[in-house]
């Protein structure tokens, strides 16, 4: 079944400049990215240094990029970097890096040096956009030829660290409101169809098809399990329309694809989808799954380097 039309622009007519001003026009303001992440940033300076690495254009005052690092920063030690809030709507992305900082990365100090970028779409976290202002999807635009800011920062900074970055875990949700905005938008915007997706119930990864690590992913599917549910496959045996390459996990060309999980030569990376629209879940259990997702990633590949 395709997805009814979108209140923006005529069907099978890609969006003009006109229609992207339009919509732009008509995303409000719903939550605050000084107090929700700033001020938790803000807290964290005694473990960690927090530096800029850029701003958003539309607004530089309120909207600064921040990545965190390890304060005891040791050159030839392997990377281990987190994301989340590439999609700022995905709020238990940018809640769940921010409570691993928080709670479990001193686990992990002796043996990487951590980085992590809590909140990479703060214009989207704000207005609880799956695009930025430009109505630009940034986990689509992690390519050479980028026109995202969001991107295009991020790759910036991490370009200078690539050669080092060991691991990357990207903090993502699948909700409900990719079929209800955010599919119908997309097949407005660029004047297509879009059939709706079987959206999972439940805990699921993205892995890289040219780095697929099925060990990597497992180890974090079954610590997540302890948390979690995980999303079993549909009727045909996929899980958001894709081949199950195991239980819980699916993988996609990252590079091919923009994806952020694709900008580093990583040997381990991975995307989480949480679920927070399930009945089994609070907004809690979707952190708590995320921080859950990213330790046990990092066990896997700490266990990996001390046996090399």
């Amino acid at each position: 079944m395709n997805e009814s039309v979108y209140p923006i622009g005529t069907p099978g007519k890609p969006w003009g400049e006109e229609e992207k001003a339009l919509w732009l026009s008509q995303q409000i303001i719903k939550r605050s990215y000084a107090d929700e992440v700033l001020v938790k940033l803000e807290a964290l300076k005694d473990r960690f240094d927090v530096q800029q690495y850029g701003v958003l254009s539309m607004d530089a005052t309120r909207y600064p990029l921040y990545i965190l690092r390890s304060k005891m920063w040791q050159d030839g030690k392997p990377i281990a970097l987190v994301t989340g809030g590439v999609h700022g709507y995905e709020t238990s992305g940018v809640q769940g890096a921010i409570r691993f900082l928080e709670t479990r990365a001193k686990e992990f100090a002796a043996d990487f040096n951590l980085l992590a970028a809590p909140c990479v779409s703060p214009w989207s976290y704000e207005t609880i956009n799956r695009w930025n202002p430009l109505a630009i999807d940034p986990n689509r635009s992690f390519k050479a030829d980028s026109s995202c800011e969001e991107a295009q920062s991020l790759m910036a900074y991490a370009g200078q660290l690539a050669a080092m970055i060991s691991v990357h875990i990207d903090l993502h949700e699948t909700t409900d409101s990719d079929n209800s905005e955010f599919r119908p938008a997309l097949a407005a915007r660029d004047g297509i169809t879009q059939d709706r997706l079987s959206i999972p119930d439940g805990f699921y990864l993205v892995g890289d098809s040219q780095r697929p690590a099925p060990e990597f992913q497992q180890a974090i599917i079954t610590a997540v399990e302890r948390v979690t549910h995980i999303a079993p496959p549909d009727e045909d045996g996929r899980l958001i329309g894709d081949k199950l390459e195991q239980r819980g996990v699916v993988n996609y060309h990252a590079r091919a694809s923009g994806l952020c999980m694709g900008m580093t030569e990583a040997p381990y990376v991975t995307t989480t989808e949480v679920y927070p629209d399930s009945p089994l879940v609070d907004a809690e259990n979707c952190i708590q799954a995320q921080v859950a997702a990213v330790a046990s990633g990092l066990e896997f590949v700490r266990s990996v380097l001390a046996a090399d």
